[in-house]
């Protein structure tokens, strides 16, 4: 690989990139190990493919906003450094996929410029802060949320306490209570509140989550002050950060702390850790994330398509008011969320002069243009229609949402995005009025992980197999009752039967059959399935879970046309810790680099948990000599003390603990800093004496 220059206005961008490409290097050279490398470049958006040798490029877009040029600049990217096309992501992201790994800093680099960042967007840190689409136009929400997902994510955006966690963490902000962003599911989910005397606040979730064991956030607060939701988080990070997992990365998201520790002591650790943090009070910009301008009016044509049903069907399934009188939000059903680069091109030239330069990315991997007139929508319509992006049923249960499964992720067992285009072809074609039920919500994931959120789905599918014949079928695990209630509260669906993929389409019509001819007037599907109980809907589809009476279709998964068989690789989901003694003794060294670097900028705080760090990563270079790998930060720290200070081989004045966990004992002050960080360099070197002044 040769260098190169960046041209970038941005020196700490610059810095971001130029690391990049230093660090690939290495990797190529044999001089950085491969799994420390795996964590670097997660952290900056580079996600390894099922197919080897490419990688997936993930762009992290806040609360999934995005210019017309934004969307232009990264098709250009998708055409030059991938595959053309553009894929949405539920966490309101776009990812680009067959990136080769050394091209990825270039590929940064072009995005940079017009302010599209790779930046944290996989990894152990905090994830794309995600917020609902609607947010600044919605007639029911207190106040629009999109500057405090944006001050989220420019707070904690290169944060020296989230950048090597256990895990990611993931922030949403609902706009209502409806809780469009599904609060429920997070780390941390945030629902807007205004209290008695008028002052915003937000009603605060801490601790769900899906994946293979899915996890009930609960309530922390009814109201936050809008002021300290910032603090708050940060010291949550700090806690996770200190104790979280780190070993067993199945165990190593915030809802199994909160289930470890009990939640009243995360929320002590969470109060004491305060004290250190580096602001008290955050005020966020309301102004930061301003609304886009309407569009220019102008004497709209008069189209004979408002006569036709397909127009009456797409107003009504797809077009909503503002709370901006005289102005619509028009959601766009994309299948699969994927759209070719050219497709994207045609499309921004064709609705740039209905709508206003601003295009939100929704959960269900759908877009949302804002400020359209109302007189504009019939010829919107028809610009959308020629383009075909205006098939009705946004959001409905002809709206499935799913993950790439086996097209391109390593933990991917059965092809998903296949099956969801076979169960939308369902509802189109034998249950056309269900384009108007947004009540049920269809979800798939191509393996139990949930990146296609079927644990929150009314009727969900993750990826499986079987055995038959001693053969391994394709199959689906069928989850059935899950779904958003509001306010916060949500419903997690259970695992009911698993059945061969190729008959999930009539596992669909068998669902949707029996609910609409046994179900009671008004009566939803969460009370209808919590009525028939689990055990109504297993027998209901046993016949479909039989083996007995396979073909040999059956043993081909949807997309392909070759007998099926299980390729599951390794999942990057959660980034990777190396525990090599010289590696953790190098970046022990990087760390105190960043230590004196923030000193330096007189940025205190920062300073303070760099030095922390490398207390941590020194001790536990030290505890491997001895074949001590504890799991948790605080456990590196309190080995640290049974092993070298009690024994006397490393000499301190007090505990160990108490040397380091002076960290959440005072202010985040100068005087503070200058001392702790003495104090770090004066033990580093006692740590490198102690091995002989050797790095091996």
């Amino acid at each position: 690989m040769q260098s190169f220059r960046t041209e970038l206005e941005n020196p700490v961008v610059e810095k971001d990139i130029i690391d990049l490409e230093k660090k690939i290097r290495a990797f190529r050279e044999g001089t950085i190990h491969e799994e420390k490398f795996r964590s670097l470049r997660l952290a900056r958006g580079v996600y390894g493919q099922r197919q080897p040798g490419v990688q997936m490029v993930r762009i992290k877009l806040p609360f999934g906003k995005v210019t017309f040029k934004q969307l232009l600049r990264i098709a250009d990217v998708a055409d030059e450094y991938g595959s053309g096309n553009l894929h949405l992501t539920t966490r309101q992201d776009i990812q680009i996929h067959y990136v080769s790994l050394d091209r990825t800093p270039q590929l940064w680099q072009e995005l940079e410029k017009d302010d599209i960042t790779l930046r944290e967007a996989c990894g152990n840190t905090v994830r794309n802060v995600t917020s609902s689409p609607d947010a600044g136009i919605n007639p029911n929400e207190p106040f629009d949320v999109s500057p405090y997902a944006h001050a989220f994510f420019a707070y904690f955006l290169r944060n020296p306490i989230c950048q090597e966690m256990g895990r990611k963490i993931k922030f949403s902000f609902s706009s209502d209570d409806r809780d469009t962003a599904f609060s429920y599911i997070h780390d941390l989910g945030f629902i807007p509140k205004i209290n008695a005397e008028g002052e915003r606040g937000f009603k605060v979730m801490l601790g769900g989550g899906l994946g293979a064991q899915p996890f009930l956030a609960s309530i922390v607060h009814d109201f936050l002050p809008e002021d300290q939701i910032v603090p708050y988080a940060e010291a949550l990070l700090r806690v996770f950060d200190r104790y979280g997992e780190r070993n067993n990365r199945n165990k190593a998201r915030l809802k199994y702390l909160v289930q470890k520790l009990g939640l009243e002591e995360v929320l002590r650790l969470v109060e004491e850790e305060r004290t250190a943090n580096k602001v008290k009070s955050f005020v966020v910009d309301r102004n930061k994330v301003l609304q886009p301008e309407p569009p220019q009016l102008q004497d709209y044509p008069q189209l004979e398509v408002v006569e036709t049903v397909e127009y009456k069907h797409w107003r009504a399934t797809n077009v909503v008011a503002q709370k901006q009188d005289g102005y619509f939000g028009v959601y766009i059903k994309v299948a699969k969320g994927d759209i070719k680069t050219d497709l994207a091109r045609a499309f921004v030239s064709a609705v740039r002069s209905f709508v206003a330069d601003e295009l939100r990315i929704t959960q269900n991997q759908g877009l949302l243009l804002k400020f359209v007139p109302e007189g504009a929508l019939p010829a919107l319509y028809q610009e959308l229609s020629a383009l075909g992006m205006a098939r009705p049923g946004f959001d409905s249960v002809a709206d499935v949402t799913t993950c790439p499964g086996t097209d391109t992720c390593n933990l991917g067992i059965s092809n998903s995005m296949s099956l969801s285009v076979a169960l939308e072809e369902v509802i189109y074609e034998e249950y056309p009025e269900l384009v108007y039920d947004k009540d049920l919500k269809i979800k798939i994931s191509g393996c139990m992980n949930s990146c296609g959120q079927h644990g929150l789905a009314h009727i969900g599918f993750h990826g499986s197999s079987l055995k038959a014949n001693g053969k391994v079928v394709p199959a689906v695990q069928v989850m059935l009752g899950g779904g958003t209630i509001g306010n916060g509260e949500g419903r997690v669906a259970e695992r009911v039967i698993k059945a061969p993929s190729k008959r999930a389409t009539g596992v669909l019509r068998m669902i949707l059959n029996d609910f609409a001819a046994n179900s009671g007037e008004g009566e939803s599907f969460h009370q209808y399935y919590d009525r028939k109980t689990k055990d109504h809907f297993y027998q209901l589809l046993k016949p479909l879970a039989d083996l007995t009476n396979l073909v040999d279709e059956e043993y081909v998964d949807w997309g392909h046309e070759e007998t099926f068989e299980t390729a599951i690789g390794v999942g990057e989901c959660a980034g990777v810790v190396i525990d090599l003694v010289a590696t953790l003794l190098l970046e022990s060294e990087e760390k105190l680099g960043w230590a004196r670097a923030s000193y330096d900028a007189g940025a205190w705080a920062d300073a303070i948990y760099h030095t922390y760090a490398v207390y941590v990563s020194a001790a536990k270079a030290l505890l491997l000599d001895k074949g001590v790998n504890s799991s948790t930060q605080i456990g590196v720290i309190r080995e640290f003390d049974n092993h070298y200070v009690q024994t006397g081989e490393i000499p301190l004045a007090g505990s160990f603990n108490d040397l380091v966990l002076q960290i959440n004992k005072n202010e985040p002050s100068q005087e503070f800093a200058t001392a702790y960080l003495a104090s770090v360099e004066e033990f580093l070197q006692g740590v490198k004496a102690k091995r002989g002044g050797q790095l091996v």
